[in-house]
């Protein structure tokens, strides 16, 4: 059976490398935009983009503790479940 490298073990290891994951999708996104007509593609696709870019903002504010949730906020709905 192989250990994962002690690295791997690291949660910040994981939200790096998916933050990083998740560059590419984005930018083909926003690069595909200028590359459409149909309004509703264009809108579509930009959505699409803010979705990956928030999630790669929430990975940060897991890796750093940034979020409300994990700083305790008692007027956060979701910092009791944390």
């Amino acid at each position: 059976m192989v250990t994962p490298a002690a690295s791997e073990r690291d949660p910040r290891y994981h939200t790096q490398k998916m933050q990083g994951e998740l560059l590419e999708p984005v930018s083909h996104l926003r690069a595909d935009i200028e590359n459409v007509d149909e309004p509703k593609l264009k809108a579509t696709f930009e959505t699409a983009a803010e979705v990956l870019h928030g999630l790669q903002k929430a990975l940060r504010d897991q890796e750093w503790k940034n979020d409300r949730a994990w700083q305790g906020d008692p007027s956060c709905p979701i910092s009791a479940s944390f």
